[in-house]
């Protein structure tokens, strides 16, 4: 059983609990936010370079194989959209669960 002889005994208690609480979810907010942070840059390049990538195949598709075929047009569009849903689906299929924590092991 605890007692305490003066308030100063309680006062202490209270910071003590307060500067573990500080310390155990600030530190651990920080590094998530940077680990939010990078992850979003990331996933930002990733689609800009896919998308102009697309838009890239598309205009070569356009400007060449499909060069003045006005019955087969729709063709590149249709075959850029195939590219782009068979990436989303390679994407999917590789995505894993993520650890905010680097200590190597896995839950």
């Amino acid at each position: 059983m605890l007692s305490f002889n003066s308030g100063s005994s309680i006062t202490e208690l209270i910071d003590l609990v307060r500067a573990y609480a500080k310390q155990e979810t600030i530190g651990e907010l920080r590094g998530t936010g940077r680990w939010l942070a990078w992850g979003a840059i990331g996933g930002l390049s990733i689609l800009l370079g896919l998308l102009f990538t697309l838009v890239g195949v598309l205009r070569l598709l356009q400007s060449t194989a499909f060069e003045g075929s006005s019955a087969l047009s729709w063709a590149p569009y249709f075959i850029v959209l195939a590219l782009t849903i068979a990436l989303v689906v390679f994407s999917q299929s590789r995505i894993r669960k993520p650890f905010l924590h680097n200590d190597g092991k896995r839950v």
